[in-house]
């Protein structure tokens, strides 16, 4: 399948992506954004869309994914036309290559950067307190833990083969600004883990969100922002529940919804008005 693309500035040549036989392109939470992913293999969940939507930015924020995967939440957070820009971090090449297209057929290269490296080797290539934003959603399974997915991208997604949330929270602190904020999400099993690894690399738990499937079952989820040199004050959040007793989305989830579906309405009519 070829899908149009488009280089981003003052003159905008059409381009053509393609769409892998293995591959699926979907809407993007409902919303204008078009995502390619695997048919099987790493596809984004749930967790993404929460912490896109955790994650409050200020106009002219220089923001860092790691570990972005096929780039959902630069994409997310672009929409909202706040940050100055988003950076995107993978390893593995076969998703830096998906993120790639996904940014080109979103019309989104002039304000996502996207980077192929290890995580754990960014102090090499980036400056110390060059962003003001750092995002992860890391992963949470300790080696020799579980069982391991036999397809490779969903096994590094899940399992610290390449990088534990220490190794994410170390770079977030050197990269981060004092002030600047680090957002996460995480196993709420692991909540206690979390909390004490944010505090020992100077990223201070600030505000913390628990997420449940429903309200009858245990939390399974933690969202985190973490404010580097930030003082010990922790605010706790109400719950967030997923969907309701009849199963279907909470008035809460539909919000999250409705707030990104607008957001990307809003930029897809500024991206016709330049057109014009």
């Amino acid at each position: 399948m070829i899908v149009k693309g488009a280089q981003s500035g003052r003159k905008r040549k059409e381009l053509e992506v393609s769409i892998h036989g293995d591959e699926t392109l979907d809407a993007l939470v409902n919303t204008r954004l078009k995502i390619i992913q695997k048919k099987r293999g790493y596809r984004y969940s749930i967790d993404t869309i929460l912490l896109a939507h955790f994650c409050k930015l200020k106009r002219g924020d220089r923001v860092i994914d790691l570990g972005t995967g096929n780039a959902v939440i630069p994409m997310l957070l672009a929409t909202q036309s706040l940050a100055a820009q988003i950076v995107g971090v993978e390893i593995q090449a076969e998703l830096i290559e998906m993120a790639r297209r996904n940014v080109m057929i979103n019309h989104m290269g002039g304000k996502i950067v996207l980077m192929h490296q290890d995580v754990r080797d960014l102090p090499k290539f980036l400056d110390k307190a060059s962003f003001d934003v750092v995002i992860s959603n890391p992963p949470y399974r300790p080696v020799g833990t579980g069982r391991v997915n036999p397809d490779r991208q969903s096994a590094l997604a899940r399992h610290e083969i390449l990088g534990s949330l220490k190794d994410m929270v170390k770079v977030a602190s050197f990269l981060l600004r004092v002030s600047g904020r680090f957002y996460v999400i995480y196993p709420s099993s692991r909540t206690v883990d979390m909390l004490l690894i944010l505090r020992e690399s100077n990223l201070e738990p600030k505000r913390i969100q628990i997420v449940h499937s429903n309200a009858k079952e245990d939390a399974r989820l933690v969202m985190a922002e973490g404010v580097k040199g930030g003082r010990r004050e922790l605010r706790v959040l109400k719950p967030l529940f997923v969907y309701d007793p009849d199963g279907r989305h909470t008035k809460e989830m539909e919000g999250i919804y409705s707030r990104l579906q607008g957001s990307t309405e809003g930029i897809e009519a500024r991206r016709r008005k330049s057109n014009s």
